[in-house]
């Protein structure tokens, strides 16, 4: 069974860690500075360019949402572990960054969803039922 996305996805990612590894150089910290984040904006950007302009087969699609449900969250949760254990080491200064950094993130939610309207023609199958009861 072949499977398609394979080749973005590898892109992404080698890009995402050349540029955080350029990202922390410049920061002068010897670490990636968001390879993981930036390989995924750079995923889901190049994916979403590619399918409005008509160049992305439905067969790379349908991989490419493969790996977003399955190797994505297992990279993230990866880098993320490695991220709650430098800053338990780093002290309370570093531990009170990340949690105003997640809370400003979860308060965002709500504006980004009012910018950011839902054009799925999806319909559930609640919606089905209640459209046939209609007619």
């Amino acid at each position: 069974m072949a499977i398609y996305g394979v080749a973005l996805l590898a892109f992404c990612t080698i890009a995402g860690m050349v540029l955080g590894e350029l990202l922390g150089w410049m920061m002068q910290v010897k670490a990636n500075v968001g390879g993981v984040g930036i390989a995924m904006l750079l995923l889901i950007g190049l994916t979403e360019s590619l399918r409005s302009r008509g160049k992305l087969p439905m067969p790379t699609q349908q991989g490419i949402l493969f790996w977003s449900a399955i190797y994505i969250p297992i990279v993230v949760a990866m880098a993320a572990g490695q991220d709650v254990y430098r800053t338990l080491k780093s002290g309370p200064m570093a531990m009170f960054a990340g949690c105003l950094v997640t809370a400003i993130c979860f308060a965002l939610v709500p504006l980004v969803d009012r910018l950011c309207p839902v054009t799925s023609k999806a319909v559930s199958a609640d919606d089905q039922a209640t459209n046939s009861e209609k007619s």
